[in-house]
This record gives C-alpha cells, structure tokens and sequence, in this order.
C-alpha cells in the first residue's frame, strides 16, 4: 500500500456483504473480536480479499504458538507478552500512527507492526487468548491497554508502548492526564469486545472528521456502528448529515425523518427541528 495514501473502501455490492457479515458477527453469542475487526478492515480496505483475512488470522495463532507454555501468573503472562510482541516482533505505537487510518485496521497493524493502541491491545488480547491467558482490555479515559489476571489482582501492560508492564501509578496518571480526575475503580473493569468495537469504529470516525474528503470513511464507520447491537442514537443523525454533505440530499432527508419519528416519542421539539433539516436537505434538490 502505498504509504502517502489512505485505503479506499470496496465496491459497493462488496461493502453491503461485509456490512451483513459484520452485523450478524456482532449480534452472535459470542461475537469474535478478530473477526470484527478484520470485517472493519475490509470495509475499509478494498484490496483486503478473504485471503487477506485469512492470512491475519493465522498471523495471531502463528503468534500465540511463539508464546512460552503456560508462563506463570499474571505478571509472567504481562511479560512473555512484551518480550515476544514487544521486543522480539516491534509492535508498538507513535504519535504519528494517530495520523494514520491504516493504524485502526487489523491487518495494517499485523503488517506494520504499529497502531493505536485499542488496535495493538487486540493483537495483544487475540495472541494471549489463543495462548491460554487470562486476558481482557481495560478502556481506561484517553488510552486502552490490556489487563492479565483477574480484575481484582489484575497486570496492566501498554501496548502502544510495545507492552510495557504498568504500574498503578502509571494507570492514574493516563486518566488524570485524559479527565484531570482520580482514577475510579471501574476504569479498570474488563471492556465488553463490542464497546472495543464500537471505540475502534469511533476512532474511524474522528480520523474522517478532521479530512472531510473521506467523507466516504465516516459513512461506512458509521454505518457498521449502526449494526451494533448497542449504538448511540445520535449516529442516525449524523449519518443523514454526512448524506447530505455528500450531496445526497434524498436520501440525507429521509435518514432525518426517520430519525425525527423516533425522536418524536421523547423529544417532539428536537424532532420538529429534524424535519425541517429534511425539508431544508430536500429544497437543495431544486
């Protein structure tokens, strides 16, 4: 790929089949996160086939056979992980990768070795699964890392900064620096895989929004949020505003009076003003 250009996404009949694929994915049982994130990958990627994602899976369970058997408790767990992603293969992150849309798709963050860090804590959190750890992420304010071990004795490690083992005094200091508060005890509960999801899909969505040429990200990242079982309500609307900015204003007003009928029920004035943005979208056709 080349560097100096993003990825684009896939045909559109392409982009509906991943669309479903990714949908049922998430409202299954036991949702895969790998397999989640290698969808959003190929929305966002036309030249990721299912060779491609094939490959990216077999690169995490040719990982995890590196891992040492069965190292120990939490804390040897923590550092297996970081001598063997870290160290030996360079997974870890810069301040430039946030510039990177490559840098919140599986595949480019196996391929490259770089990421953000939710991406780097799903290699992480993928290879310990398949290895045996007991392992969660933990969603702390402004930065994920990983957590080994039950929650109540748990190892944090970063790794975007190639995983190295925490301290508690590290965990504070990420959330002061993010929220200026005190760390709270459930910052370091165990992320559900789907909130993972959707906080990768909105860190898609930021990157769109400060390049408002690739409005064409933010719609199909909005779009697979959509599919979540569980999603704010907001991103119907702005999923018709992205509609409209694109020029499709038949369909943007459509999106707001669908989204001001269910406003309707709890809000009637937020839903008054709805339509008549439907009817302002509708008025640019003339």
């Amino acid at each position: 790929m080349d560097p100096h250009r993003p990825p684009h996404p896939p045909s559109p009949e392409r982009s509906a089949a991943l669309h479903r694929r990714f949908a049922a994915e998430a409202r299954s049982e036991r949702p895969d996160l790998s397999a989640l994130c290698l969808l959003i990958g190929a929305a966002g990627d036309g030249s990721l086939d299912e060779s491609g994602m094939d490959a990216a899976q077999m690169e995490l369970d040719r990982l995890a056979g590196e891992v040492p058997f069965r190292p120990g408790g939490p804390q040897a767990w923590a550092t297996a992980l970081h001598r063997l992603l870290g160290t030996r293969h360079g997974f870890h992150g810069t301040p430039a990768d946030y510039r990177r849309l490559e840098s919140s798709l599986l595949h480019e963050v196996l391929r490259r070795r770089r990421g953000l860090p939710i991406l780097l804590s799903v290699v992480w959190l993928e290879v310990a699964r398949r290895a045996g750890a007991p392992v969660h992420g933990v969603a702390l304010p402004g930065h994920f890392v990983v957590g080994f071990g039950p929650e109540e004795r748990q190892v944090l490690a970063d790794p975007f900064d190639g995983g190295r083992v925490l301290t508690g005094t590290d965990a504070e200091l990420f959330v002061a620096g993010a929220t200026g508060a005190p760390l709270d005890p459930a910052h370091l509960a165990p992320a559900d895989p789907l909130d993972v999801v959707l906080r990768i899909l909105n860190n898609i969505r930021a990157w769109a929004a400060a390049r408002p040429e690739r409005s064409d990200v933010a719609l199909w990242a909005v779009d697979l949020s959509l599919q979540l079982p569980s999603h704010p309500a907001r991103l119907r609307h702005e999923r018709a505003q992205l509609l409209v900015g694109r020029g499709e204003f038949t369909a943007g007003a459509a999106e707001l009076e669908a989204y001001a009928e269910v406003v309707a029920k709890v809000d009637e004035e937020a839903a008054d003003r709805l339509r008549g943005e439907a009817r302002a979208a509708r008025a640019r056709l003339n």
